[in-house]
């Protein structure tokens, strides 16, 4: 079993050390196994559903390009984080370098921050297509929703630079011990050598600002298309307006509903274990079942998905 004393001594802070899940050697092998099917599962499934909209014309369309994006991203958002925790499972030291650490931060939440802009565009997809069926098309074109698509990409990467920039340049002390399977904004500050109270000021009202604007745009848009589907005089209109909302409102339930738990307040004393279980939910959980959400509850992605399989066999 790793022993988190022998850490103890460890002073230059050349690099940190992740614990991630301690425990015998034979039950990191076994987590190591598990966590490498989630992950070739993960890239399937959000593989296939970009390579379903790209091979099927009638997904050509910007509810599913707007999917095939979000696909794509979950399947950078999960190699942020996962392929390092494999390693770290057969790693004997758990050490990771300063810089790996600063840029798996950057790039981990720079995709998350992509994930909740793309969440309230596709939001505001069925907003559009539900509310003002008429304007639709003329709204989101083509070039308007690969404009969109863009924005989101931008906006994620550059809505953390700043403060990860200003944190890396930061005076660690200490053990250099970080109790978490991957670098963490709490942890991280708990490990400078003198408390910086408008850094982490800054850092809590980024996050709450990237979580509650998008998700309160959201949720705004989905009560307006409510109202919409309940004037809706056919219960079979009813039902398809609301199928091609509830995999979308799954996918935000899963999201939302578990990361904002953790980054309201990064530097909140959350309990380690705590920490590690939701942000593993939502980092490497979520990625997993986005596909089988979205395939399940639509008909076209299921029939273009059968397509596909058939495509390969």
């Amino acid at each position: 079993m790793t022993d988190i004393n022998t850490f103890s001594n460890f002073s230059t802070i050349s690099g940190f050390i992740l614990l991630g899940f301690p425990g015998p050697r034979q039950g990191q092998i076994l987590l190591f196994v598990l966590f490498s099917v989630i992950y070739i599962l993960t890239l399937m499934g959000n593989g296939s559903i970009i390579c379903a909209v790209h091979w099927d014309q009638r997904l050509h369309t910007p509810m599913y390009i707007l999917l095939a994006n979000f696909s794509f991203l979950e399947i950078w958002y999960v190699t942020s984080t996962v392929p390092n925790m494999l390693a770290n499972f057969l790693s004997d030291t758990k050490v990771i370098s300063f810089s790996g650490c600063f840029l798996q931060f950057y790039f981990f939440f720079s995709l998350g921050s992509t994930e909740c802009f793309f969440l309230a565009v596709m939001a505001f997809d069925r907003y559009l297509a539900i509310c003002r069926p008429l304007h639709y098309p003329i709204i989101m074109t083509r070039r308007f929703c690969n404009n969109l698509v863009v924005s989101c990409w931008v906006l994620g990467f550059l809505w953390f630079l700043v403060p990860i920039t200003i944190i890396s340049q930061m005076t660690f002390c200490g053990s250099g011990i970080i109790d978490h399977f991957l670098c963490d904004p709490g942890p991280i500050l708990a490990l400078t050598c003198t408390r910086d109270p408008v850094i982490e000021l800054t850092s809590s009202s980024l996050s709450s600002l990237l979580l509650f604007i998008p998700f309160l745009f959201i949720m705004g848009s989905y009560a307006l298309v409510l109202r919409a589907v309940l004037r809706v005089p056919s219960a079979s209109g009813r039902r398809k307006a609301f199928s091609t909302c509830g995999s979308h409102l799954a996918v935000v339930s899963l999201f939302y509903g578990s990361v904002m738990v953790m980054y309201v307040s990064p530097t909140s004393d959350h309990e380690a274990r705590t920490q590690k279980i939701v942000t593993l939910f939502y980092s490497v959980v979520t990625p997993l079942f986005n596909p089988v959400i979205y395939s399940l509850r639509n008909k076209d992605m299921k029939y273009a998905m059968k397509k596909l399989l058939k495509i390969q066999n």
